[in-house]
């Protein structure tokens, strides 16, 4: 019987555990999170283990849910300590699920803590974890820079000012880079009841009055420039379903025109302005030298209930049914037929779509750059073992592994940084077992290489970053 969480977990062959090795000591480039960067620049320092592990981690407020835990002690106002025993119980049913491993990784990376939380040893993990976190390297960007994080995306509206981005930009005094991903969403989504204060808001950022669909294009254009400034490299979009419905410019600027007048709007309609939205905006990466990185297959919100009290991201979103590959295929190549395709990213939450994401990619491959279309990495629900095994695999099989830019964490917490040695972990088992049933050949140059830029190097150069040492990855 092996140790829980040895120093070989998940690497099964000596091949792997050689692997690894690379891999252990190899930097971390988070391009897409949802840290607050306001958090970052003030250099946060917290009271106790719940304000750092519970708040905001939908992940978790799911399992307590489903533990029949009271929501007083989830996103209520009862007393941290006993949320946090609340989350020990739960923590020790979930034996299956990716939290029981993350939650012992971090407890083991940043507090030191080499045994089992559950409702027993929570108290003595509640007073070792709140004595760490005392500790001047338990600040918001300690905990960064001694996760060995090198860069870091955060998610940010158009209408943001920055000010945070501009601060630590300004500080040097950090190590690591914070720069901002562009996220339009709310630009895009005229079904919004907020959709007309919004275009208030966006307006007075750019200094722009919005009353047309052009003066929209032109707030943005104005904003992209603004965030280009500041060092974005990468778009994000967060879509139900993907569509392609063709529409002229003065199409567009009816419906536009029909949500700033109040009129309910077809879906047919809302198609063919997210449409519109879409190639603009894609046109305008390419010319910046952005990534695109659209997220889809995900049904949100679905319980009106929590809603109401919690607002959105609040642990009731689910996977929705497989893609449509037609709309999305005839969309990239709009962009693509006429030179305006950039590099993308294609992320879906429903597993089933790996195999048809790995066909898709590979059609709109090419400009001489590795991987230009790429499948992201298992996200949200299959972002555990079973998860990102499959997504590698599928990847694997069907188009270039070594061209994948890997991991990310998409997380809320401070904490999460071990998921990128869990998914490392996942990547050099796979690999391993390769080598050891004769798949693949024992060249250790190759295969170090191959882990050195699924881990990192990919994701530099990829992105265009300037991060420590991207002079050996930059083309």
């Amino acid at each position: 019987m092996k140790a829980f969480l040895d120093d070989d977990f998940l690497l099964t062959t000596p091949t792997a555990r050689r692997l690894y090795q690379v891999a252990r000591s190899i930097p971390i480039l988070d391009y897409h999170c949802h840290l607050d960067p306001k958090e970052i620049a003030q250099d946060r320092r917290f009271e106790n283990i719940t304000q750092v592990w519970l708040g905001g981690d939908h992940y978790k407020w799911r399992l307590m849910r489903a533990n029949g835990v009271d929501e007083a002690y989830i996103t209520g106002d009862a007393p941290d300590r006993e949320k946090f025993q609340k989350w020990a119980e739960t923590l020790e049913l979930a034996i299956g699920n990716p939290l029981y491993h993350w939650s012992h990784l971090e407890l083991r990376r940043y507090f030191g803590y080499e045994g089992v939380l559950n409702g027993d040893t929570a108290q003595e993990v509640w007073e070792l974890c709140n004595q760490k976190l005392q500790e001047p390297g338990m600040s918001a960007r300690n905990l960064i820079a001694n996760s060995g994080v090198t860069l870091v995306c955060t998610t940010d509206d158009p209408a943001d000012s920055l000010e945070w981005h501009q601060q630590l930009a300004q500080d040097s005094s950090f190590p690591v880079k914070v720069l901002p991903a562009w996220r339009p969403d709310a630009a895009m989504g005229l079904e919004r009841p907020e959709y007309l204060d919004y275009l208030q808001r966006l307006g007075q950022a750019a200094g722009v009055e919005i009353r047309t669909y052009a003066d929209l294009k032109e707030a943005l254009l104005s904003r992209m420039a603004f965030f280009d400034k500041m060092g974005c490299r990468a778009s994000d979009h967060a879509l139900t379903v993907a569509v392609c419905q063709p529409a002229s410019e003065e199409e567009l600027e009816r419906v536009f025109q029909k949500r700033l007048e109040g009129e309910p709007l077809t879906q047919e309609e809302l198609a063919a302005f997210q449409t519109g939205f879409l190639r603009f905006v894609a046109g305008e990466y390419k010319r910046l030298g952005w990534v695109m990185q659209l997220h889809f297959g995900v049904k949100r919100d679905n319980s009106s209930r929590l809603y109401a009290g919690l607002g959105p991201d609040a642990g009731a979103d689910c996977i929705l049914s497989p893609l449509r590959s037609g709309p999305l295929a005839d969309y990239l190549n709009a962009l693509d037929r006429t030179g305006e395709l950039p590099k993308t990213i294609l992320y879906s939450l429903n597993p089933a779509d790996n195999a048809v994401i790995g066909a898709l990619i590979g059609c709109f491959q090419g400009d001489g750059i590795l991987g230009k279309v790429q499948q992201g990495s298992a996200w949200w629900f299959n972002d555990h073992k079973d998860g990102m095994e499959a997504q590698l695999k599928s990847l694997a099989s069907l188009g270039l592994l070594g061209s994948f830019v890997g991991m990310l964490t998409d997380s809320r917490s401070l904490l999460s940084y071990p998921r990128h040695e869990y998914f490392r972990r996942i990547l050099c088992g796979i690999l391993g077992r390769w080598v050891e049933n004769g798949e693949y050949p024992a060249d250790w140059e190759a295969l170090s290489r191959i882990v050195r830029g699924i881990s990192y190097e990919n994701a530099v150069r990829y992105f265009g970053f300037s991060v420590p040492g991207a002079e050996a990855v930059q083309v």
